[in-house]
């Protein structure tokens, strides 16, 4: 039986509290994510239309568009009688026949019509017209609501003209339309409070949870006094954690959305593709998590204790120790990561710059770790490493002196490391010149040089 002794209390302590802020930072980013992918898809135009124009290139989505236009079409003008007079007066009782064949073909050309880059371009152009009014409404003082009467709709009707012009369908098809009958409503009049909280609270919730997670991770950090490498690594852990579960919430997010949305067997598909690419920017920054959190893990073994990463570290001490090569490979790292762009930061300026951060305080604390256990470890190809085998001669030379015996280079007249005279004075005057010899070593060495 073991027993407790006083001086464990402070050890667990020490542990209790950084372990205690990881699991608030992971709880908190969750939601947080959440909330940035909520506020970024529904208050940002820009992203509301790129995701429109996802969503009309999905050919599912452009067969359900589809049916729409052609059924809205059907309903709200006399096809039969618009094809009638466009006939001659005996030919008009094949109206009847040619509207009902008709139909048919109207949804293939629709289909193909929703692909031409004009038709889109309305579709852009409504879908951001629609956001707009949207976003004034969500927070309007009162003026906008007595305009729209507190709702927002996505208005389809040049798009529905176009398409009827396209198929034949003679007249102006726009002006025969029941008001709103082209409309596709986004925000009804009895939903505008509940929206406008929804919009204040996510504005609130984005900033401030993400703020919240990256100072509770932070302060994990900092509190893990003694062991803060391994922090770092469950830090790692506890950002893939993130990732994964906002994944697994898109999914289950998928099915219930498609249960509550879609009426038919047949619309399931088209309400799981705009789901999937309305979500889409959630998936990326679930995913840019994962590779957040493995990074971070990788970071931790690095600095690790094993066998490898000791190994790994001895060989790039030569390298990493010089700052010149040092943050010239994180610069060379930075220009691949943001010309790959596989992440969601790189896209947005703040992440960017905070991932700049981020990854240059990584690279000082490594270059210090390795200078610290490998001190006299350099590449003897750079001057520091000329620097540091001469200066190892010049000792061994005084301590061989002091003991009365001949070092190697004055046993073996012109043994200098397989370097000429000529060779070593010229390395010599340089290491002076840039200053990494003082005067008096050069003076020193010089000597040594000539006395071969």
């Amino acid at each position: 039986m073991t027993t407790q002794t006083p001086s464990d209390e402070p050890v667990k302590k020490r542990r209790t509290l950084p372990i205690i802020l990881l699991i608030l930072a992971t709880i908190v980013g969750i939601v947080a994510v959440l909330s940035l992918w909520a506020g970024r898809q529904a208050l940002q135009t820009s992203t509301w239309v790129d995701t429109s124009t996802e969503l009309l290139e999905d050919k599912a989505i452009q067969d359900a568009l589809a049916d729409f236009i052609v059924n809205t079409i059907y309903e709200n003008v006399d096809v039969q009688a618009e094809i009638a007079s466009a006939l001659p007066p005996r030919a008009a009782l094949l109206a009847g026949p040619i509207s009902g064949g008709l139909r048919q073909v109207a949804t293939t050309a629709t289909q193909r019509a929703l692909e031409q880059e004009k038709v889109q371009g309305l579709w852009e152009d409504a879908n951001r017209v629609a956001h707009e009014r949207l976003l004034l409404l969500l927070e309007d003082e009162g003026e906008f609501v007595s305009t729209t009467n507190g709702e927002v709709t996505l208005d389809l009707t040049a798009i529905v003209s176009d398409v009827a012009a396209g198929i034949g369908i003679g007249g102006d098809v726009a002006s025969k339309l029941p008001e709103g009958a082209a409309h596709i409503e986004i925000v009804k009049s009895d939903e505008l409070g509940a929206a406008q909280t929804a919009v204040q609270l996510l504005k609130t919730l984005a900033w401030g949870l993400t703020a919240l997670t990256l100072l509770l991770y932070a302060a994990a950090i900092w509190s893990a006094r003694g062991w803060r490498r391994e922090m770092l690594r469950t830090v790692g852990f506890s950002f893939i954690a993130i990732g994964a579960i906002d994944l697994i919430a898109r999914n289950a997010g998928g099915d219930a959305v498609v249960g509550a949305l879609s009426e038919s067997s047949t619309a399931d598909t088209a309400v799981l593709h705009a789901w999937q690419i309305g979500t889409s920017l959630l998936k990326d920054m679930a995913e840019s998590l994962i590779v957040y959190g493995i990074a971070m893990v990788i970071a931790a073994w690095l600095a690790g204790p094993s066998k490898v990463s000791t190994s790994v570290r001895y060989a790039l001490t030569p390298y990493l120790r010089q700052p010149k090569y040092a943050y010239g490979t994180l610069v060379g790292i930075l220009i691949l990561l943001f010309w790959w762009d596989p992440v969601v930061a790189t896209g947005r300026l703040i992440p960017s710059l905070l991932l700049v951060v981020i990854l240059a305080i990584g690279m000082e604390a490594l270059r210090r770790q390795m200078i610290r256990e490998f001190p006299d470890h350099v590449s003897v190809g750079t001057p520091e490493g000329v620097a540091q085998s001469m200066a190892n001669r010049m000792r061994e030379s005084r301590e061989s002196r002091v003991a009365g015996r001949a070092t190697p280079s004055e046993a073996v007249p012109g043994a200098l490391s397989g370097a000429s005279r000529v060779e070593e004075l010229e390395r010599l005057a340089k290491l002076g010149d840039q200053g990494v010899l003082t005067p008096e070593e050069v003076a020193a060495e010089k000597t040594r040089i000539l006395n071969g």
